[in-house]
């Protein structure tokens, strides 16, 4: 695509207005700006692409090729609901490379966790004599995407703290510009980390490869779109199962129902309840927060079911931090890929974490906001589950 061409493309700031325009969202300055530096940044890889055209992969994958100069991606962070991941995505759809790659950050750990594994696997089989794993799965994640962007990028896992430096610095050697968004800013980032002296030489790095830019939006823009759909029910008691088990017949329309397993990466995850012809899945919170279980077995879950009920979850404190911190795995695997839930708890989203004090305390603001608006009508209708819903009201939910 010429720079010219660029030009059939609306940009960020003019899809934001039309948004705008359209009384879909209210215009905030914070926003218009971060709108207007995504552009720059779009114009800039734009450029740089009509440099390198003509020597196809060119020097993004060759050591021995000239250095060029380094592109800056953007590091967005701000508190929940103002409107980051809105924005990255309208970057994303618009930004001209076909090599592009968007994911919720926990998933493409996941996903490099597993190349390193497969890689260590095939050297055990002699398959590879390259004893290093990180630069055959860098050389794989920058052919596969030239432009990353990561959507909620924490730090929690001392395994992902370990390995992130090495990693990003042979994505960047590699060309990858980076797009991200965070509720923290890079020098918060695994705040309180085992080990965290560790970890600062990655924060370093990333701040000199991207411009850090804090959304300052005036207010939650997910509460004030809030339009409450029966998908979140609480207190616990027998209101409360009647109307989920209503649902949950509303949800299986007379589908079998019976307990179903997966199999991922070796062990078996249970699904007390299963629809398969509907992808419907129940389950209570001590079978997905209680038991060992992470992001890879999220994921499979909702590749197979895309409407998840969640039975009792309860009030959590600092004793029941793992569970939280499942939990808040949990709810950003389903909300992040659009998963119709249906959920009933002890009490409302932001007074289902009491503790005051440790990471889980911190990031449970994001799960709560999100809880929120995966009761809204754009997020169920995002979900392809609205007219369900609909008829879930009209039967007496």
């Amino acid at each position: 695509m010429s720079h010219d061409n660029l030009k059939v493309f609306p940009s960020v700031r003019e899809r934001y207005d039309a948004l705008v325009l359209a009384g879909d969202i209210d215009a905030d300055p914070a926003q218009q700006h971060l709108a207007d530096r995504f552009d720059l940044l779009i114009r800039e890889l734009a450029t740089t692409r009509l440099a390198t055209k003509s020597s196809a992969l060119g020097w993004l994958f060759s050591r021995r090729a000239p250095r060029r100069e380094i592109i800056k991606g953007l590091y967005i962070h701000g508190d929940v609901g103002r409107g980051k991941t809105m924005l990255m995505d309208m970057f994303h759809q618009l930004v001209p490379a076909k090599r592009k790659r968007r994911a919720h950050f926990i998933d493409f750990m996941a996903d490099v966790h597993e190349r390193i594994n497969a890689h260590r696997q095939a050297l055990k089989n002699g398959d590879t004599k390259q004893d290093d794993p990180i630069p055959p799965v860098a050389d794989a994640l920058a052919e596969q995407a030239w432009v990353l962007s990561f959507d909620e990028f924490t730090v929690t896992d001392i395994a992902d703290a370990m390995i992130l430096s090495r990693l990003f610095r042979a994505l960047f050697e590699r060309g990858v510009v980076l797009v991200a968004t965070s509720n923290v800013e890079p020098d918060n980032l695994y705040r309180d980390g085992l080990n965290r002296q560790l970890f600062l030489p990655f924060v370093e790095l990333l701040k000199a490869h991207v411009d850090v830019v804090n959304l300052d939006a005036r207010t939650d823009y997910r509460l004030e779109k809030l339009n409450r759909l029966p998908v979140y029910l609480s207190p616990l008691d027998e209101d409360t199962s009647r109307l989920m088990d209503e649902a949950w017949h509303a949800a299986t329309a007379g589908a079998t129902v019976a307990p179903n397993s997966l199999k991922v990466k070796g062990h078996t995850v249970v699904i007390p309840l299963a629809a398969p012809h509907t992808a419907a899945a129940r389950f209570t919170f001590a079978d997905l927060c209680s038991k060992p279980l992470g992001a890879a077995d999220y994921t499979a879950i909702i590749q197979h079911y895309r409407t998840i009920f969640i039975d009792a979850v309860p009030v959590l404190d600092h004793p029941r931090r793992n569970e939280a911190k499942r939990f808040i795995t949990l709810i950003d695997i389903l909300y992040d890929h659009n998963v119709h839930v249906v959920i009933s708890a002890a009490a409302s989203p932001d007074k289902l974490y009491v503790a005051k004090s440790g990471t889980e305390a911190f990031e449970f603001d994001r799960t709560a906001s999100r809880l929120f608006e995966m009761q809204s009508e754009e997020y169920l209708a995002a979900a392809g589950k609205l007219e369900a819903v609909v008829e879930a009201r009209s039967a007496g939910v």
